[in-house]
């Protein structure tokens, strides 16, 4: 399960910290247009969560559902609370919901994922977030992306995807829309550049 390759890390890969952006010619319908945020990478394999794509839920539903508050309960909520952004993280245990976030909140359960940004997925975080007292800055993600050993170095060797260093910023931007255009304007790229074809000289 790739999300031990997080739990088990002892050193970062070259891929941690990074972003994975799909390229035009990704076969797989789950990533087309997609950023994807590495959270860890190693000989084992790798994980992280899609950043771009919406979630039809939003975060009262999800404090419905885990009965942390009543109907009569939601209306009460913060406005911050109501507008905690959710994304569809990945393809893989897409029910499993996980908070990604600045490292202002931390508990026994947070693991770094990078020197600002943590990753949290139990309950503790989900109470703290509908009480105000979570995470300056978070996305929840239901699922998340993983690839085996070997599988995401193939992909990218195949034209699948560019990586380039991930930028804080952009994680937790709440806009969409142009998610993908701006993740590989850091690259200096614009998709009209980009072949689905791989060139070989």
């Amino acid at each position: 399960m790739a999300m031990s390759v997080l739990k088990n890390r002892r050193e970062r890969g070259f891929l941690d910290g990074h972003f994975l952006i799909a390229m035009p010619g990704m076969a797989d319908a789950n990533f087309a247009r997609t950023v994807v945020y590495i959270c860890a990478h190693s000989e084992d394999g790798a994980m992280g969560f899609v950043i771009n794509r919406p979630q039809q839920l939003n975060f009262s539903d999800v404090l419905l559902h885990l009965d942390l508050v009543g109907e009569d309960e939601v209306i009460r909520l913060p406005g911050a609370t109501l507008d905690f952004p959710i994304r569809s993280g990945g393809p893989v245990e897409s029910g499993r919901g996980f908070v990604l976030h600045s490292d202002d909140y931390l508990s026994e359960s947070s693991i770094p994922v990078s020197d600002d940004i943590c990753l949290t997925a139990t309950l503790d975080i989900v109470r703290a977030i509908s009480r105000g007292r979570g995470p300056q800055r978070g996305l929840m993600m239901l699922g998340y992306a993983g690839w085996g050993a070997g599988q995401i170095e193939n992909e990218i060797g195949a034209n699948g995807w560019l990586s380039c260093p991930a930028e804080e910023e952009l994680i937790f931007d709440t806009n969409l829309d142009n998610k993908y255009e701006r993740a590989l304007g850091l690259m200096g790229i614009t998709p009209a550049m980009l072949s689905a074809e791989a060139g070989h000289a």
